[in-house]
């Protein structure tokens, strides 16, 4: 696949996972953290995976597809976490792994075809 075909996905995946580096730096300065520390682990794995993804679709890589599986998975683990926050930076988080959970199945579905 061309990288062009893939640029969709890639920015899902950027922008997923500077929402989530904001998420988690932004539970840091809430009230309760302790209630919030599932969250960030989700919010740090899922950035870092993001990260990832992006790069290897970047240079076309052949495990791009693999990891853009394993990224959907993590995105819609992290979306189901910070949906339950009531905070807008976890609503933001949410709603930005919800976007990349669906590009990066759609990436992963295009190398089983």
């Amino acid at each position: 696949m061309f990288h062009e075909e893939m640029q969709s996905c890639i920015d899902a995946c950027v922008s997923c996972a500077q929402e989530c580096e904001r998420c988690a730096e932004a539970c840091l300065e809430e009230k309760d953290i302790r209630s919030l520390a599932e969250c960030m682990r989700l919010d740090r794995d899922c950035a870092d995976m993001c990260w990832t993804a992006a790069g290897l679709m970047s240079r076309s890589s052949h495990f791009a597809h693999d990891a853009c599986r394993v990224c959907a998975e993590i995105c819609d683990t992290c979306a189901g976490e910070c949906a339950k926050h009531e905070m807008d930076h976890c609503q933001r988080c949410a709603e930005a792994c919800r976007t990349c959970a669906e590009e990066c199945r759609r990436m992963a579905a295009a190398a089983a075809a």
